[in-house]
């Protein structure tokens, strides 16, 4: 068992969305309800250490857009009534939540920005209420890999355009934007891609990366992006040396341009669900086929060569696609609030 220490940085996060992404579609299994959500995380217990919060996405069942500020106060007080604080958001930027792509036409675009200033304007007015002491608002394409690559540099263009009248926005509610770097979104699928949007648009004050454990060790396998593919052809995973400089070269990169992290779990393999795109499969923190030692390598994101970056002030753990008989078993909390405990344990600070 993690042992409870006085750290009381990073706070320690559950995203909510696990419940809603790639589920409640035909085909898929259903959603899981954000009460449920909440009450799985506000009742794990780790030797006297529970969860400080949650991220949460604005997609209905958990969400409606349709009815905003009775929805914010909603939010606010579920938050309160399970003495949880209110991290991240992720707005609806989705053609099917109505948004669009991020590189598509004109009316896509707005669409994507209309969700983005949604988006931002809950943020911040659960940040106002009190229930939001920190976090970001999470932004991607919005559209795979497949329609960015039939004009890779005019799309990337497109995107920085876009991001560009987003990070306007976020201005304006003095919040900040994260990019999430995970392998389905056109334009975001490889981390040399990535940096390349990041430098484009060139407003670190403003728009950011979200690091996610999961997905970034696709980004060295080269999926979807073989071209910038870290790892060797047929790697051996025994040979810790190797990924080792492998996954310093990633974060070396992306870390400076980090303002949110998810801890979790991969096991070097592809997933989807649902509407959900292909993308870093997530695993338990204790699966036996994960590649990765969580707490070591949460520590390249969380330090470099002069110490601890202090660049966000929570963590979330993100389990996307998990069975619901998996999400609704409390153990799976439990294992997943030890495995935050430790990193905190061994990387946070008071």
């Amino acid at each position: 068992m993690a042992k409870r220490k006085t750290n009381l940085f990073p706070k320690l996060h559950n995203a909510a969305w696990p419940g809603v992404v790639g589920k409640g579609v035909p085909g898929a299994e259903p959603s899981i309800d954000l009460d449920t959500m909440l009450k799985l995380t506000s009742e794990a217990e780790v030797d006297g250490v529970k969860f400080d919060g949650f991220d949460l996405n604005l997609c209905k069942p958990h969400f409606d857009v349709e009815s905003l500020d009775n929805e914010i106060k909603r939010i606010a007080e579920k938050a309160n009534s399970f003495n949880l604080e209110v991290g991240t958001i992720v707005p609806a930027i989705w053609q099917s939540e109505g948004g669009g792509s991020a590189f598509g036409s004109s009316a896509d675009r707005k669409r994507f920005l209309q969700q983005v200033e949604i988006g931002c304007r809950v943020a911040s007015e659960l940040r106002k209420i009190g229930v939001r002491p920190n976090g970001s608002v999470r932004i991607d394409t919005a559209a795979g890999v497949a329609d960015w690559s039939k004009a890779p540099e005019e799309n990337q263009k497109l995107i920085a355009e876009t991001f560009t009248a987003a990070c306007d926005i976020a201005a304006n509610y003095d919040e900040v934007l994260a990019c999430e770097g995970e392998i389905c979104w056109g334009g975001m699928h490889s981390w040399k891609r990535m940096i390349q949007i990041l430098e484009m648009v060139d407003r670190p004050q403003t728009l950011g990366f979200q690091a996610d454990m999961a997905h970034t060790l696709l980004y060295m396998l080269g999926y979807n992006a073989p071209e910038d593919r870290i790892l060797p052809e047929n790697f051996d995973w025994a040979d810790k040396d190797t990924f080792d400089r492998g996954y310093r070269k990633m974060t070396n990169a992306l870390r400076h341009w980090t303002v949110d992290l998810h801890i979790a779990q991969n096991d070097a393999t592809v997933f989807g669900s649902g509407t959900h795109d292909k993308t870093g499969r997530h695993c338990l923190p204790k699966d036996p086929k994960g590649k990765l030692d969580i707490v070591y390598y949460a520590g390249f994101w969380l330090s470099d060569e002069d110490g601890l970056t202090k660049r966000f002030n929570h963590i979330c753990w993100d389990g996307c696609m998990f069975p619901n008989a998996v999400m609704t078993t409390p153990q799976t909390w439990t294992d997943i609030l030890e495995t935050m405990i430790a990193v905190r344990n061994k990387y946070g600070w008071k």
